[in-house]
């Protein structure tokens, strides 16, 4: 017998873009093309394994698009794909929610 997996949409995009470094890197790129240094200083506290991690899961979801220019040494770009685009009003109402989160958290 074939046991159903249930769908959940919700879950399906909190894969792509949940965690604790991907909405900060989104974020980022909101703002423009950035190169990996430039990401790494605008988050320190995250090692460089875990956000090179996060970059690639990211990558792998099409929601950014990784440039590589034949250089020495080597120069990367993060940008957001069209695709990743469709997510700014998405993040913008979270971050709304967020904030009137935070905001009832602190009145109560």
């Amino acid at each position: 017998m074939d046991e159903e997996k249930s769908y959940c949409p919700v879950e399906a995009a909190l894969a792509v873009i949940g965690g604790k470094w991907k909405p900060h890197i989104f974020r980022h790129l909101i703002g423009g093309t950035k190169r990996f240094g430039k990401l790494q200083n605008a988050l320190p506290q995250v090692t460089r394994k875990v956000l090179t991690q996060q970059l690639r899961e990211l990558e792998d979801n099409g929601v950014i698009i990784r440039t590589v220019f034949p250089q020495i040494p080597p120069k990367v770009e993060y940008s957001l794909s069209d695709y990743g685009k469709t997510l700014i009003p998405i993040m913008s109402s979270l971050s709304g929610w967020g904030e009137t989160h935070v905001k009832r958290d602190i009145n109560e």
